[in-house]
């Protein structure tokens, strides 16, 4: 396996092996400490915490995400999967895939599963059906049951809730293998909000950095959380991708600091990327006329909220502000085909900026 400080293995590869195994106890009436699995990169060989018979056609197993070097909130989380052999009656599939408790069920059109099904995204179910169909007996049916007793409580910390997913965690991956610190993952998981949107024909979106951000939006717009976008740092990438998706209007609405960045051209706002908040601020403060010495203060400050305190005590804040929201629309015109409304606030939800529209 590759070095397990760097890589783990998704959801789906443990529900693969849990399921593989179960079989195996059904068809060899013997214990299984581990089995391999064929993912679409590689075969991974998984541990097994625990393979029992329940009856003559039924068994389970349950095996854990083992950590690795990535703040998932799935890593030790244990999954179980049920198999239960039987009778075939003319049915064409030999694998049958459901869930259980824990497994989060689709509310809400716009991702890869259907209304009313559970989270079990479609490479997990391929993997499933893969690693299974040629070992069930010929004229028998595998009926596979994911379970995960801990998912609807660790489903509170994912985007589950806010997607149209309830009950549990979704059963996901595209590889098999999960790569620490995973850019891709983070962004495949957020840009799934543009999907859900669209499919539910919510209108008047409003993009926001995170979760502060969309507490103060839904304290300070007429709006509801189907409404709302979050971009986490990857503000180029959604905006992009909501741009493919044909949406070309919208409001990005936060706190100074974070989207201050945009106007300098950042688009990926996470600190260790890029910062040229002071910056920013020094110069759109000189354009509205402030003096040296007070741009040196300006310069000075620590966070953007000493800034606008500075600011404010001039008497120039709303039209510092007016002019860093202009940047950041210009900034966005120029990379993108969208017609921003900015909306600058502070920690309370403050407005700072006067030139935008609020949201009835």
């Amino acid at each position: 396996m590759t070095n397990e400080n760097y890589t783990g293995v998704t959801t789906g590869t443990v529900a693969t092996a849990c399921s593989s195994a179960a079989l195996d106890m059904l068809l060899e009436s013997q214990d299984i400490a581990c089995v391999k699995v064929e993912t679409p990169k590689k075969t991974l060989d998984i541990i097994i915490d625990e393979c029992k018979q329940l009856s003559s056609f039924k068994a389970y197993a349950v095996a854990h995400k083992n950590p690795y070097n990535d703040p998932d909130v799935t890593v030790d989380l244990a999954i179980v999967a049920t198999v239960e052999l039987l009778d075939k009656n003319g049915e064409s599939d030999n694998v049958i895939i459901t869930g259980g408790e824990g497994v989060g069920i689709i509310t809400k059109p716009g991702l890869q599963v259907p209304v009313g099904d559970y989270a079990i995204n479609p490479v997990p179910r391929k993997m499933i059906v893969n690693n299974l169909k040629d070992k069930v007996p010929k004229d028998k049916i595998a009926k596979v049951t994911i379970s995960i007793p801990e998912g609807e409580k660790i489903a509170k910390k994912t985007m589950n809730p806010k997607l149209g997913i309830v009950g549990g965690i979704s059963i996901l991956g595209t590889t098999g293998i999960a790569r620490s610190m995973s850019s891709e993952a983070y962004k495949n998981s957020i840009v799934t909000q543009l999907d859900v949107a669209l499919a539910s024909d919510v209108g008047d979106l409003v993009f926001v950095p995170g979760n502060i951000g969309e507490k103060l939006a839904l304290k300070q717009l007429g709006v509801t959380a189907e409404q709302i976008i979050q971009t986490g740092n990857y503000v180029g990438f959604m905006f992009e991708e909501a741009e493919k998706r044909g949406i070309t209007k919208f409001t990005y609405f936060g706190h100074m600091g974070k989207l201050i960045k945009v106007a300098g051209g950042i688009f990926d706002t996470k600190h260790a990327v890029a910062d040229g908040r002071r910056e920013i601020m020094v110069t759109h403060a000189a354009l509205c006329g402030v003096n040296k010495n007070d741009l040196k203060r300006l310069f000075d400050s620590k966070t953007t909220d000493d800034m606008m305190d500075i600011l404010n005590e001039l008497d120039i804040s709303v039209e510092v502000s007016n002019s860093i929201a202009e940047a950041i629309r210009d900034r966005c015109m120029q990379r993108f085909d969208l017609d921003l409304n900015v909306i600058l606030v502070d920690m309370e939800g403050n407005y700072l900026n006067s030139n935008m529209n609020i949201i009835n």
